[in-house]
């Protein structure tokens, strides 16, 4: 196993990133935020480049959470700068124009789950376990779980998981709406990739301009969201992607999207 932060491989139009610290079960610290805000970077800017799909090394954890060695030693305005690190490297991935599917292979608690969600698809191993266990610490969830938790499962579970802190399966973070699927451990790269190859082969466009609507439509009214919608719609009629889509439906085939 190399010994850089993140491992990178294209498979086709899907870049798999790989966070790289099994002996500390792919904990995140400061080194490690700052590695994936460029990697996710480079895939936004690299047109061969569809999907991104985010996992962690080793058998046991997508990843655990943060670094506990590294934030002992913080200051409260160091804690802050932290905090404010990984939100914006977790903002950065879920305002990808380019779909971002977690592939949560083991523990994702803390950051870990913080960093999932912020993934615009979580598929998870059944044998995966998912929490917000910062309370044990002492301390709160800062990269965005509060938030992101309340908008995927709603205020009772969001409550239940950031103040009692234990973690809970991966069946039952599906039926709480925090993890799309569920599937067996041995198949989870497959049916992740085949997840992945399926949205690389989608509209790029129109892919970008969905999550852009989701992301929009989240924050604001629905009046405004829905005219934000109208105008996203209408750009679709200046794109060859859907003179293709639409000209491919009428004659029968399958379309060639080309992200033009």
């Amino acid at each position: 196993m190399s010994d850089a932060l993140l491992l990178t491989e294209d498979r086709g139009p899907v870049r798999v990133i790989t966070i790289n610290r099994p002996d500390k079960l792919n904990a995140l610290n400061g080194d490690t935020l700052d590695a994936l805000h460029a990697a996710f970077a480079a895939a936004a800017a690299e047109p061969s480049v569809r999907v991104v799909v985010l996992t962690g090394a080793g058998p046991k954890a997508f990843v655990a959470g943060a670094d506990i060695a590294e934030m002992h030693a913080l200051s409260p305005v160091r804690g802050r700068d932290f905090s404010l690190r990984g939100q914006k490297m977790m903002r950065a991935v879920e305002t990808m124009p380019k779909p971002v599917i977690a592939m949560v292979n083991g523990f994702a608690l803390g950051g870990g789950l913080e960093l999932a969600m912020c993934c615009h698809l979580r598929i998870a191993a059944d044998t995966a376990k998912v929490g917000q266990p910062e309370i044990n610490l002492g301390l709160i969830p800062g990269f965005g779980g509060t938030q992101r938790l309340l908008r995927l499962a709603g205020r009772a579970a969001t409550l239940e998981l950031c103040l009692v802190g234990a973690p809970i399966d991966a069946n039952r973070a599906l039926q709480l709406g925090i993890v799309n699927r569920v599937v067996p451990a041995a198949d989870l790269d497959a049916e992740t990739m085949r997840l992945a190859t399926q949205l690389a082969g989608a509209a790029p466009l129109a892919l970008r301009g969905i999550l852009d609507c989701v992301n929009h439509g989240g924050e604001c009214a629905i009046e405004e969201g829905m005219a934000y919608e109208s105008a996203q719609f209408g750009l679709m009629f200046a794109t060859d992607d859907m003179r293709e889509g639409t000209t491919a439906f009428l004659e029968r085939r399958k379309p060639a999207f080309a992200g033009r």
